[in-house]
């Protein structure tokens, strides 16, 4: 990329996270630090579509390095997986003479920005809570998400010990197991189901069984959706254990509230990263967070294969709720 650089365009697409608006203020203000004209687009890939760009400025960023959600929206596009969709979004980003394009969300936003790389620079910024994007350590929103759960498993383990229930509560990953993992062993859940790893109902119930043998009189079961139905476990739990036993799916709950400041930090660092892998003209590119630096890396890595699972951690948690 040889010309001088003078607009950018950034949007939102996917699944809103946590610490988007911050990533968002961050590739505003810094981009107009350096002089850019910086071009904010809403409803994701839908709006590039249909042409909602509006400039930004700093004061249109201001107080939302906080807040949850995206003030850019977000949006799934049908049109945007066809090559007349894709056609139609390249017309928009040349009519209104964008450069460059920082896109916020997961893989499936940056396949659908490497469409468009045909004269545009593509940056993208990892931003699910799922944290299942290869190479990078963290994703924006996942520590906020994680944090949600352990709050609300807090709240649920005193009506479960009120009640002396087995509680089943089901949190998102239909194909990624980390908010389990993360969360369970931090509440100090009795089990954790992964799609990851098979489970046992026979091992679950001997370890509710011994739990209520020397006295607990409640459990906690922390579900990754993707590893099944939060109600079909419930009720095969109870029938085999004869234990009360209660569902809590917390669903999109999980996906709002402010960031937590690791991920308002990191937001913050990847849009500042994105800027600059901008200026120094390189595309094709994605921030990530490694060994707790934020640095560029080869958009292509974010379709690469998934570090294993943490069984280590995972083993851990099972050792630690005999």
């Amino acid at each position: 990329m040889s010309r001088d650089i003078k607009r950018i365009g950034v949007l939102t697409s996917g699944g809103d996270a946590p610490g988007m608006n911050a990533a968002l203020r961050a590739v505003v203000r810094k981009g107009i630090f350096h002089g850019l004209r910086v071009y904010g687009i809403s409803r994701g890939y839908e709006g590039l579509i249909h042409g909602e760009l509006t400039e930004m400025s700093l004061g249109s960023v201001a107080d939302i390095v906080l807040r949850g959600g995206t003030i850019l929206k977000t949006a799934r596009s049908a049109e945007m997986m066809t090559p007349e969709g894709q056609q139609k979004a390249l017309e928009q980003l040349h009519k209104h003479e964008i450069d460059a394009l920082v896109v916020i969300g997961g893989d499936g936003s940056f396949r659908g920005a490497q469409t468009l790389a045909k004269g545009i620079q593509i940056v993208g910024i990892p931003g699910t809570i799922d944290n299942d994007i290869p190479g990078t350590d963290l994703t924006i929103g996942f520590d906020t998400a994680v944090n949600t759960v352990i709050d609300a498993v807090g709240k649920i383990r005193d009506t479960a010990t009120s009640h002396e229930r087995t509680f089943v509560v089901e949190v998102m990953g239909r194909h990624c197991g980390n908010i389990a993992l993360q969360a369970g062993i931090a509440c100090g859940a009795e089990s954790i189901l992964v799609p990851e790893i098979p489970f046992d109902f026979d091992e679950i119930c001997e370890k509710l069984k011994r739990g209520h043998q020397r006295g607990k009189n409640h459990s906690i079961i922390i579900v990754s959706e993707g590893a099944g139905s939060a109600y079909k476990i419930g009720e095969e739990l109870h029938s085999r254990s004869g234990f009360d036993t209660r569902i809590t799916i917390l669903g999109h709950l999980q996906r709002g509230g402010n960031p937590s400041a690791l991920d308002a930090v990191i937001a913050a660092a990847m849009g500042g990263k994105a800027v600059e892998i901008i200026m120094s003209k390189e595309t094709n590119k994605m921030t990530a967070y490694v060994n707790q630096n934020v640095v560029s890396i080869p958009l292509d890595v974010a379709y690469g294969e998934m570090p294993p699972f943490n069984r280590e951690l995972y083993d851990l948690a099972n050792q630690l709720s005999i």
